[in-house]
């Protein structure tokens, strides 16, 4: 069973959402090293999108009433929920790698009678591990990943090393539908370097972090042939030190 990746219905094609002062301030909040900003710096980063100071101050209060970010003496900061959110960010920017020795890292759910929310969770879970379903119950990836496995899921979850006996590249493939992957990364950077108005170049690369999430991180050995996620990953990190300059001033 391919793993579920965050591309459009249509190969190539881009999957843009909605402008708002939330999504606005959690950008700025979750690229900002650490977490937190003033509110005038709040409202200074939101300007340039069209969204104005009353409006970016009722987000910040809703957001703060929603457990969404926490408020000290007027600055701003992530949540430990979304400070989680940032962590996987990080890690899908600048993923911890190694040099891949044809070992695969496998997972297979050993808890039974768990309920549907329950299974969800772990699938969710498991996917944010960047590892795909072979079959029910038994997910697997290259080790290539210097992540350290989570102690939270021992108790539902036995994981180990192996060598499957299918070639390498053919699993991969059947796992991950890589090509359509890259054509919607590929779509995402044309549309980027054509939007030149503020708020479609955030939607654009809102898309690109979206993305990336998605992203498994193969070992290069295993992914086509011009893969684009280190391209995706160079205009991001442009677009960050861009946004950080022109509306942080830093």
């Amino acid at each position: 069973m391919p793993m579920r990746m965050n591309v459009s219905a249509e190969p190539g094609g881009v999957d843009l959402r909605p402008l708002s002062a939330r999504s606005v301030v959690l950008s700025l909040l979750l690229g900002t090293h650490p977490p937190e900003l003033p509110a005038k710096d709040l409202v200074r980063g939101v300007e340039p999108f069209g969204v104005g100071g009353s409006t970016v101050r009722a987000a910040l209060s809703r957001m703060v009433a929603a457990g969404d970010l926490r408020r000290t003496a007027g600055v701003y900061r992530l949540s430990d929920r979304l400070l989680e959110r940032q962590r996987r960010q990080d890690d899908a920017m600048s993923p911890d790698t190694r040099a891949w020795d044809g070992d695969w890292q496998m997972a297979v759910i050993t808890a039974t009678g768990r309920g549907p929310a329950e299974r969800a969770e772990l699938r969710a879970r498991l996917t944010a591990l960047r590892l795909a379903e072979l079959r029910e119950g038994v997910w697997l990836r290259p080790a290539n990943l210097g992540r350290p496995w989570p102690g939270g899921l021992d108790d539902v979850v036995r994981h180990f090393t192996a060598r499957p006996d299918r070639p390498a590249r053919a699993l991969a493939a059947d796992l991950w539908p890589l090509d359509a992957w890259a054509d919607t990364a590929r779509a995402l950077l044309a549309h980027a370097e054509r939007a030149h108005r503020p708020a479609d170049r955030f939607t654009a690369v809102a898309a690109v972090v979206r993305h990336l999430l998605a992203d498994p991180v193969l070992p290069p050995a295993l992914l086509p042939t011009d893969w684009p996620g280190p391209a995706l990953r160079a205009a991001y990190e442009e677009y960050r030190r861009d946004l950080t300059a022109a509306t942080l001033g830093a």
